[in-house]
């Protein structure tokens, strides 16, 4: 893949709603007679926040209330609070766990991305590469060890053999991919590792990033599953949630947001 470089504007509101585990947002006011609760990763905030204001229009009386953030920890949350009627992970492993404890029905893979560079618009660490990571007086951001993003950004410089030499650059373990964009954003850090979607999803605000790609030899794929989770005291109204995320609206809306669609077979 040849190592091109963009200039990409960032929503600062997006990144501000993405950035904590226990952020929710409700798509609509109020009005609706069945509350719809879906636990998402970060990583699909822009995209779920638009499919529920579609499913919200097409399903009279629902609404969908989202929180968006680590899978990881979303998925802790699940465990101890049962409290999700719908979760969508960035990994598969936080499904799993989910699907442990309390369990889930009808999981299903609906999306697929993939990983990015980013760095300040001034690229003042000069990152044109991956091997780039490593220079001396680089500093790096990357999400923490056990959450989805920081694990694919892991296996990718293990990909390209610069694990240690780019992990020793790390000036910064973050809770999620919202995290690690708004530093590079606000010049705390020369470089990070984040999603596609998470630049194809941005929106110009007048602050800018810019993106190095990282070659498909040595990206990860993440994929995405989704699932009611058992016990949902709105089942029927999540079972349509998933069934209109893996439907045709749902995924044209994903396809927007720079995900990819989910594997085939």
């Amino acid at each position: 893949m040849r190592k091109a470089t963009r200039i990409v504007a960032i929503t600062l509101a997006l990144m501000a709603a993405a950035c904590s585990s226990s952020n929710s947002r409700t798509t609509s006011p109020g009005g609706g007679t069945t509350k719809l609760t879906v636990f998402a990763a970060s990583s699909l905030t822009g995209a779920f926040t638009q499919i529920g204001i579609d499913f919200e229009a097409s399903n009279s009386g629902t609404t969908v209330d989202f929180n968006f953030g680590s899978s990881t920890d979303l998925a802790a949350q699940i465990a101890s609070e049962g409290t999700a009627d719908v979760f969508a992970s960035a990994s598969g492993k936080a499904m799993d766990a989910v699907q442990a404890k309390p369990g889930v029905t009808g999981r299903t893979d609906f999306a697929t991305n993939q990983l990015v560079i980013v760095t300040p618009a001034n690229d003042p660490g000069g990152v044109s590469s991956m091997q780039d990571l490593t220079k001396p007086d680089v500093k790096l951001v990357l999400a923490a060890v056990g959450v989805p993003v920081g694990d694919y950004a892991r296996q990718a410089l293990t990909n390209a053999g610069i694990l240690d030499a780019a992990t020793a650059n790390v000036v910064s373990d973050e809770q999620d991919d919202a995290s690690v964009l708004a530093k590079v954003a606000s010049g705390e850090a020369d470089a990070g590792i984040v999603y596609t979607s998470d630049v194809s999803t941005a929106a110009s605000s007048g602050t800018h990033v810019r993106s190095v790609d990282i070659p498909a030899a040595l990206n990860v794929t993440a994929t995405y599953p989704i699932a009611v989770v058992t016990g949902a005291t709105r089942s029927a109204a999540a079972q349509a949630f998933v069934a209109y995320v893996t439907g045709s609206s749902g995924q044209a809306t994903l396809k927007t947001f720079g995900f990819g669609p989910p594997p085939a077979g």
